[in-house]
């Protein structure tokens, strides 16, 4: 059985989008969509530094119009299940039908902008934790303030709070954990600095009418499938402030029967954790164009 799942924020570089607008068609999709959302899209996965891509607001459309745009370049493919990391699960709900690549990208334009202005409040991060135990890591986590964002399992915890903080825990690491990795994020996603961000985001969902997933939809909510359009948007929702649960996500991909997961692009996060994880299942990442064909070989062996 084949997961299709999308990489979150991070996980844009410099230039990644040029590759991919040289396919046949693609440049006048994005640029169509840069119009109905007001970003200019091809800028920023083509010219636009590091610095720039960084901005919340620029990212977070960025990476779902990759997600899309290098998924429909696979053909049809019919997954056993979707997924999504953060930001990447507005892409899964286009996979799954619940969105269509309009209504995904305008949803994540106002995401990324109510993130963005959320965030500018406190000056806030995230940091990756490598290694160590779980429980002494949120224990310690919680004495310095910092809240457990994602938890990503294969021996990951993402932190995030105020920059006083992380740098506190730059400091004065957990037991255990091997390094502390200061992410090119913007803000401290996930947790009740965003709190703003969810009423605008809610506002936003009340003109969308979702389908109901065609596609076994996976939440980071708590790892669960979820069948019904409306729970999936308001889960969308509710997700800026709260943990990211990718460890749960990995369970459900293994009780399902997982054998292949396939990353879009900017492929490469996801398919890390997965090779940790979920030891025995085939993974692969979708970086540039040259991709596709082993993507396709990929899918054909491991969907019915």
């Amino acid at each position: 059985m084949l997961v299709l799942v999308a990489p979150g924020q991070g996980a844009q570089t410099p230039g990644f989008l040029t590759e991919w607008l040289e396919l046949p068609g693609a440049a006048d999709r994005v640029a169509a969509w840069s119009d109905v959302i007001g970003l200019d899209l091809v800028h920023y996965g083509t010219k636009a530094d590091a610095d720039a891509i960084r901005d919340t607001a620029v990212a977070q459309p960025l990476l779902v119009a990759a997600g899309l745009l290098s998924a429909s370049a696979l053909g049809d493919v019919a997954p056993g299940a979707v997924a999504g990391h953060s930001v990447g699960e507005i892409a899964a709900a286009a996979f799954a039908g619940v969105l269509d690549d309009t209504a995904a990208l305008s949803l994540v334009r106002k995401r990324g902008l109510a993130m963005a202005a959320a965030a500018a409040v406190t000056e806030t991060g995230m940091a990756a934790l490598l290694g160590g135990d779980p429980e002494v890591t949120l224990a310690h986590l919680e004495k310095l303030g910092l809240t457990p964002a994602n938890i990503n399992g294969a021996g990951q915890i993402v932190a995030a709070g105020t920059r006083e903080q992380i740098a506190a825990l730059e400091a004065d690491k957990p037991e255990g954990v091997r390094r502390v990795v200061a992410l090119k994020v913007a803000g401290a996603f996930h947790t009740h600095h965003m709190g703003p961000a969810v009423d605008t985001l809610a506002k936003a969902a009340e003109a969308l009418t979702p389908g109901d997933p065609k596609l076994t939809y996976v939440s980071n909510r708590d790892g669960q499938a979820v069948a019904s359009g409306g729970e999936v948007l308001e889960r969308l929702v509710g997700q800026v402030a709260n943990p990211v649960r990718w460890d749960l996500c990995m369970e459900t991909f293994k009780e399902l029967g997982v054998t292949a997961l396939l990353e879009v692009c900017p492929g490469g996060t996801l398919t890390g954790l997965a090779k940790r994880a979920l030891p025995g299942v085939t993974t692969l990442a979708l970086k540039t164009p040259a991709d596709l064909d082993a993507a396709r070989e990929l899918i054909a062996e491991h969907t019915a």
